[in-house]
């Protein structure tokens, strides 16, 4: 049978939403249908924030629904997909029962890359950003990272925790049960296709950050994706892409929030001109941070605020050997890496700067 006469039919259940793909009157796409059922329950979740939206209830009870912009599938269909990356991974238990992500080596590193990650994260996370708890270990010799998974919480039956602590910082213990925090990317919220992506920036994940992130969290994360777009420069984080950048949803607050960070490599290199993946301002994917400020308005209001974004990452970035030291990173890991974090200087004009170093 044809791909275009491929049909697929699950029945709907007062436990799971109805899918229908590709049906006939419809070449290579997908179609759609929440199930009644689904839609009474308190804690339903819209399966895409973008094409399966639950904002109006009653425009999409018991209709069927397609992808927009000429998506073949959803995105959040899409993003339970088997993921692939350049490294093997698993998930693991700790000692408490708490989900991680194990992340191994992969045949042909030209260094210690666990390591390398992992001392990036809390750098990272030493700038202001938000990342995960990490470990690193060594098992049968070889180095492993661990990140505990940002989409499960803990919490008695029936209930979430504190609003003031991040879901994924819950932890389990007497009387907790684990739950799961629906997660969409960047790919699934910026509504294209995977060959699409490739022209998509920051700028356009701030557009749907404004479109689809809980209101009373829209500022703040359009700074820290400004934040992560600074830093991946300063990193020469070029794996950048939609699919590396997320968002999960929040019960108590009702609505979608800027996911915590993870999956950043930081690439050795020697080339002066780098470039990320994703465009960064008005010249392209160049990284440099006068092309970041081109943009600034994308992201927050007042150029002011974004120069002191830029200056708060790079105030801890051109301290990273400290970071790396304090996170186990031994002389040769130092050498390896010292091409990779870049100099001021380097990726802004002396106009630039001048501003950043007398910034607030």
């Amino acid at each position: 049978m044809k791909a275009s006469q491929r049909r697929l039919n699950v029945r709907s259940s007062d436990r799971r939403p109805a899918v229908e793909a590709s049906p006939p009157n419809r070449d290579l796409t997908s179609q759609f249908a929440y199930g009644l059922g689904y839609l009474k329950r308190p804690e339903a979740v819209e399966v895409d924030p973008v094409s399966l939206s639950l904002a109006d209830l009653e425009a999409v009870r018991g209709q069927p629904l397609f992808p927009i912009n000429g998506v073949a599938e959803f995105g959040g269909v899409r993003d339970a997909a088997p993921a692939g990356g350049a490294r093997p991974k698993t998930t693991v238990r700790d000692e408490h029962g708490a989900l991680w992500l194990a992340k191994f080596p992969a045949t042909g590193d030209a260094f210690d890359v666990a390591r390398a990650e992992a001392c990036t994260l809390v750098l990272a996370r030493r700038c202001g950003l938000t990342v995960p708890e990490l470990r690193y270990l060594r098992v049968g010799g070889k180095p492993v990272m661990l990140i505990r998974r940002f989409d499960r919480y803990w919490a008695p039956v029936g209930e979430l925790p504190a609003a003031g602590l991040a879901l994924h910082e819950s932890r389990p213990g007497t009387g907790r049960v684990e739950g799961r925090i629906p997660f969409a990317s960047g790919l699934t919220l910026v509504a294209c296709s995977e060959f699409e992506s490739r022209t998509k920036g920051y700028a356009d994940l701030s557009a749907a950050i404004r479109k689809h992130v809980h209101p009373p969290s829209i500022k703040a994360a359009c700074q820290e994706l400004f934040a992560r777009m600074v830093f991946n420069i300063f990193a020469s984080n070029d794996d950048d892409h939609l699919r590396n950048h997320g968002f999960v949803f929040d019960h108590r607050q009702g609505g979608w929030a800027l996911s915590p960070l993870d999956d950043v490599v930081p690439r050795p290199g020697f080339a002066y001109e780098r470039m990320l993946h994703l465009q960064v301002g008005d010249e392209g994917k160049l990284a440099t941070l006068d092309n970041a400020l081109s943009r600034f308005a994308a992201f927050t209001a007042a150029r002011a605020d974004a120069v002191e974004l830029v200056r708060r990452v790079w105030s801890e970035v051109r301290q990273w050997k400290t970071t790396f030291e304090a996170f186990g990173a031994d002389a040769k890991l130092l050498a390896q890496m010292a091409s990779v974090f870049r100099e001021l200087e380097d990726i802004a004009s002396p106009e630039l700067v001048a501003e950043i170093r007398n910034a607030r």
